[in-house]
């Protein structure tokens, strides 16, 4: 018995409404068509990538800063309109990005 039979059972006079489907806007990250520019820094000893120049919503570059994150399995952060990641991942990054459609240019190094 699944969850809607058994909302059925405890709620028989309700009539459920069917909603729209929802689209998978998990996926649905603008593209622009300037490059994200990924460069590597040093702060205090420490490597990091940022990856900075995304046009389109912050809640889309946080989305794809917590995808970076995950895949790559390391930490991180969104400040400034910039994606901050720990470590110097250049190459895995922009192959991730490239993937997704995006166009990116590599700066420093």
């Amino acid at each position: 018995m699944d969850l809607k039979d058994q909302l059925k059972n405890l709620f028989p006079d309700h009539e459920p409404t069917e909603d729209e489907p929802k689209k998978d806007t998990e996926n649905a990250i603008w593209l622009q068509k300037e490059p994200i520019i990924c460069k590597y820094e040093k702060r205090k000893g420490k490597p990091i990538t940022i990856l900075e120049g995304y046009t389109g919503a912050d809640e889309d570059f946080k989305k794809l800063a917590k995808e970076l994150k995950t895949k790559l399995s390391v930490g991180g952060s969104f400040k400034d309109d910039s994606i901050i990641i720990q470590g110097d991942y250049r190459d895995k990054i922009m192959k991730i990005l490239q993937e997704k459609g995006f166009s990116v240019k590599r700066v420093g190094g």
